[in-house]
């Protein structure tokens, strides 16, 4: 990709890579950081971004509902995602507002796409992510653990590493600005 200078076009590129990132494996906004906090410490892990809208400003990604981190959203939904991409030479920082769905339609129709794939296996144990276990692979249970988070981006920091000179830059309800790297 050449390198942008406009604020609206870099803009618009940073959606269209989210895009991108969820149907492409080997984008690295596909796997990103994902930080909370539990009221008295921050926690952080990685997540498999597997939606994006933009028109909502809306990432999706996929938990146990019986995790810590679930637990963490619901009491603290503010949360910030860091994604990097190597080829692009760009991270991105966004503060967003995490929410947990555990049952309806959007739950239902991602779990039927996700079912029959070796994904599923993360929402079919009988244990809670972090259960101490005696083999790798405990025994299946059923969908009741799967749940879709849906993180509502308020803010966009931008910052593309260059041999020419970093730059950095916001999109927030402030609308476009450049920032000292």
């Amino acid at each position: 990709m050449a390198r942008l200078d406009d604020l609206q076009a870099i803009e618009e590129a940073v959606w269209a890579e989210l895009s991108r990132a969820p149907r492409d494996r080997s984008h690295g906004w596909r796997v990103g950081v994902l930080a909370t906090t539990d009221g008295q410490s921050a926690d952080a892990r990685s997540i498999v971004l597997r939606d994006v809208d933009p028109a909502r400003r809306h990432l999706v990604f996929y938990a146990d509902s019986r995790s810590p981190k679930v637990r963490q959203i619901e009491a603290y939904p503010a949360g910030t995602i860091v994604l990097w991409s190597a080829p692009l030479s760009w991270q991105l920082r966004l503060k967003v507002q995490l929410g947990v769905e555990t049952s309806g339609l959007a739950v239902s129709s991602r779990w039927a796409r996700l079912k029959m794939s070796p994904g599923a296996q993360d929402y079919l144990s009988p244990l809670p992510p972090g259960t101490p276990v005696e083999h790798p692979a405990p025994e299946r249970g059923s969908r009741e653990y799967f749940g879709v988070v849906v993180a509502q981006i308020g803010a966009i920091d931008w910052l593309e590493l260059h041999a020419e000179g970093h730059r950095r830059a916001a999109f927030d309800e402030q609308g476009r600005r450049w920032l000292t790297p």
